[in-house]
């Protein structure tokens, strides 16, 4: 079978593939692997009873079954979904906000794969467009989207040492170089990281875009407005230069496959003519589940009550864990202010994180190394390979398990010196 270079491409390894096939044969291969890898959401009782009683309505109503099921839906999405979304997001901040503004996807990754190609690549007039990381490192299913190579540029951060092993990542403006860009995007709380933008850097950037005459795209699976999981007092924004992308995964609903594109009228056209010839329809299922939510306010309502105190408590006890495990080890914890990770750094590392990934994967212990985090970012930053993502959503036994046996690995590599 000889390949178009859109199938050698796509049909190739990459990091998001070696992920999702890890995530995948992890647990049937290995029963107790302990699985600190991938970006399952935890499961929290309170949500998956609000779940199973949301469910049993549906099921219970013939009409609203068959309209979840039955009906092809527009490509952007149900109307009277997108209506309580932007409704919700008007009343609530202030955002002039209709069903025009509102589009909905089969997963927030399917939107990116649709934005990104859209806004960066090669151009008409025989230019080129990049996507810009304003700050590198950022999600993982990012780097491969790209239809053409060069999709992504990226700006190295300053890194702050903070106090008892912390350290945060914060914008370089001096260095940002927007020359080419088509777009900015930026994910808030940043995933791997756990960092989130201040009010004062989101602003920034946004001037910054309007000047260039660029859009802002924030990726908000795991921020604001929901499903809250940031732990410092920030406001969430969008303006008509901002392509605001949520997600309901993280409430506990990965499977349902929905994002939300919040943006102009324009992008949302655009997007959405664009998604037809890939998807047809959007997926009912989740606008169905969540559309009362939205009308209702609850979604913040269980955000706030539910899903951002069960990851603070985890975030804490994850912290305590490896601070005690790793003892005077040369290792960093980036200061956890969001998102379901740690991001650690462990400075001089002997090995490679991908390495240490194997090790640990030997010892039934799956985390992420660190080196795919890194799009737009040219080789040799010896930081890249020294950075591991480890998850704290999965029931505590196996995050107490894991780390303590990740601390072994990371003592046995500078042993080796």
């Amino acid at each position: 079978m000889k390949l178009s270079a859109f199938g050698e491409k796509f049909a190739a390894e990459s990091g998001i593939v070696g992920l999702m096939d890890d995530l995948s044969s992890a647990l049937n291969e290995n029963p107790d692997m302990l699985f600190l890898g991938g970006g399952n959401p935890g499961r929290i009782p309170a949500m998956a009873d609000i779940f199973q009683q949301r469910m049993a309505e549906i099921s219970n109503d013939p009409q609203e079954l068959h309209s979840m099921l039955g009906i092809y839906q527009s490509t952007k999405g149900e109307k009277g979904f997108r209506e309580a979304v932007a409704g919700l997001l008007s009343k609530q901040f202030g955002w002039k906000l209709s069903e025009k503004n509102i589009a909905i996807s089969n997963g927030s990754q399917a939107a990116f794969f649709i934005l990104f190609n859209m806004l960066g690549g090669p151009t008409k007039d025989g230019g080129h467009q990049s996507i810009h990381l304003p700050m590198a490192p950022e999600y993982i299913g990012y780097s491969d989207v790209g239809l053409n190579e060069g999709l992504f540029t990226a700006t190295k951060p300053d890194i702050e040492h903070l106090e008892d092993h912390l350290f945060k990542y914060r914008v370089d403006f001096s260095e940002l170089d927007l020359t080419n860009a088509g777009a900015m995007c930026v994910s808030r709380p940043t995933n791997p990281t756990g960092n989130v933008l201040t009010d004062n850097e989101i602003s920034h950037l946004d001037e910054l875009a309007k000047a260039q005459g660029i859009p802002l795209i924030l990726d908000g699976a795991y921020g604001l407005p929901f499903p809250g999981i940031i732990f410092n007092d920030v406001n969430p924004h969008w303006n008509d230069n901002t392509i605001l992308v949520l997600s309901l995964s993280k409430l506990g609903l990965p499977g349902v496959r929905t994002g939300i594109i919040v943006a102009n009228e324009d992008v949302i056209q655009a997007y959405s003519n664009a998604s037809t010839i890939a998807n047809l329809a959007s997926c009912n299922l989740g606008p169905s589940l969540s559309k009362e939510w939205f009308r209702s306010g609850e979604i913040l309502t269980m955000s706030q009550q539910h899903i951002k105190p069960f990851y603070r408590d985890r975030s804490e006890l994850a912290v305590g864990l490896f601070k005690s495990a790793l003892g005077e080890l040369p290792y960093h914890i980036h200061k956890p202010e969001g998102a379901i990770f740690l991001w650690l750094w462990f400075e001089g590392l002997p090995i490679t994180s991908q390495e240490l990934y194997e090790r640990l994967k030997a010892r039934g212990v799956l985390v992420i190394p660190g080196q795919n985090f890194f799009p737009g970012i040219e080789a040799g930053w010896r930081h890249t390979q020294e950075c591991i993502r480890v998850s704290y959503a999965q029931e505590e036994s196996v995050v107490r398990d894991g780390i303590a046996i990740i601390a072994e690995e990371v003592a046995a590599a500078y042993e080796q010196q």
